[in-house]
């Protein structure tokens, strides 16, 4: 099953059934454009047997990043290099798509206070509610994004609705209290979401994948439950998404990690199990697979159509190729002496950064250490950001 190809329902075609996971690599270049590392290192996922790459975080607009560090496709500065990005990105007949984000209370400081559903501020972070007029212009926001991704090589976009960013936001009962249109039950909770798959479609015409991250759960009290978001696969069933990608969690204060569970092995299958008796779209998973024997009974048994790679790809870019190879080779997981809040995260950050870099990574380097050089490198970034964008503002 691994390299049996997936038509999606635009009749675009992935080689087989290993995915390069969306993550926030950090490696963009202050001012939302690619760098030199960061085409190496999707040439490296590309030429390494992944049927796609997901690029995490892209930005629909500069005015509220997930990380100073992300790309951002609206408006589009060097135009060249995401060409460039998405040449190599694209060998070996692999796709290549934007993720794109809207970070929302989450988002790191740009100009004014973050925007959200609802107002909140809580555990360091504070946003405003979102005026009915920001909320309407947010699906020709998207439209305008994925136009301008299609238009610089992106085979494909992800719409993400997970992870505690904004469109998760405007889904959960705990952040969205609006009274009005895009509040109160599921449904109108659910609109905003709709409307931008709607205005998606209708702006990259009926063949370019158009797929959508959701979250299985929120792992916050009072957030999105299995019951809901088995619910929201309904609704997603009735429009023109290609693919849905099932993940859990969120970045709040107070969510567990998806990693964080008893249960071994990949953490979304039996919620996935759930999603295909409500839909015939291609469902996609990422989170726990760490063995070919476990990508392959999850493509058995229906669960899912798609296997999402994220840490595994950071530690070994040819994995892929190898699981199809069917060498035996399995990737070997770091074990870390401490666990700082952000601590393992960053070390994967920098392994990502000189696998770009230098085509390798050691195995060195601490958590610590790998927080101090990210840390370091956001508040650069940051006055890079700041510089560029906050006049256009």
């Amino acid at each position: 099953m691994l390299d049996k190809p997936l038509r999606l329902p635009c009749g675009a075609v992935l080689k087989n059934r290993i995915a390069k996971a969306a993550m926030s690599d950090d490696l963009g270049d202050g001012r939302g454009a690619p760098t030199d590392a960061q085409q190496h290192l999707y040439g490296l996922w590309a030429g390494g047997g992944a049927a796609m790459s997901l690029v995490g975080e892209v930005q629909i607009a500069p005015w509220a990043p997930e990380n100073y560090g992300n790309l951002v496709v609206e408006p589009l500065s060097a135009p060249e290099r995401f060409r460039a990005l998405s040449d190599a990105a694209t060998i070996n007949d692999s796709h290549f798509w934007a993720q794109l984000g809207h970070a929302g209370a989450l988002a790191v400081p740009v100009s004014g206070p973050a925007k959200a559903p609802s107002a909140l501020d809580v555990s360091g972070i504070h946003a405003v509610e979102m005026t009915a007029t920001e909320v309407r212009a947010l699906p020709a926001a998207y439209a305008k994004a994925a136009l301008n991704a299609r238009s610089v090589g992106f085979t494909g976009v992800e719409i993400h609705a997970a992870h505690g960013f904004l469109l998760n936001q405007f889904l959960s009962p705990l952040f969205n209290r609006r009274n009005d249109d895009w509040g109160g039950s599921h449904e109108r909770r659910a609109r905003l979401l709709l409307d931008i798959i709607a205005s998606v479609r209708t702006a990259v015409g009926p063949g370019f994948p158009v797929a959508v991250k959701i979250n299985a759960t929120d792992q916050l009290a009072g957030g999105i439950e299995e019951t809901e978001a088995l619910d929201l696969v309904t609704m997603l069933d009735e429009t023109d998404i290609d693919l849905i990608d099932i993940s859990g969690g969120a970045y709040f204060p107070g969510a567990a990690a998806a990693s964080d569970g008893t249960k071994a092995g990949p953490y979304f299958l039996d919620f996935a199990r759930s999603a295909r008796a409500r839909t015939g779209k291609p469902l996609m998973t990422a989170g726990g697979f760490k063995k070919r024997a476990e990508a392959e009974e999850a493509l058995l048994s229906g669960a899912v159509d798609m296997i999402g790679l994220a840490r595994a790809l950071a530690l070994d870019p040819r994995l892929p190729g190898k699981w199809m190879r069917k060498s035996g080779d399995e990737t070997v997981f770091p074990r870390f002496s401490s666990t700082p809040p952000g601590g393992v995260t960053a070390w994967y950050t920098q392994r990502l950064r000189q696998l770009g870099t230098h085509g390798t990574a050691d195995e060195g380097g601490s958590v610590e250490d790998a927080l101090i050089q990210v840390n370091r490198r956001k508040a650069a970034n940051a006055l890079l950001w700041q510089d560029h964008f906050r006049p256009g503002l």
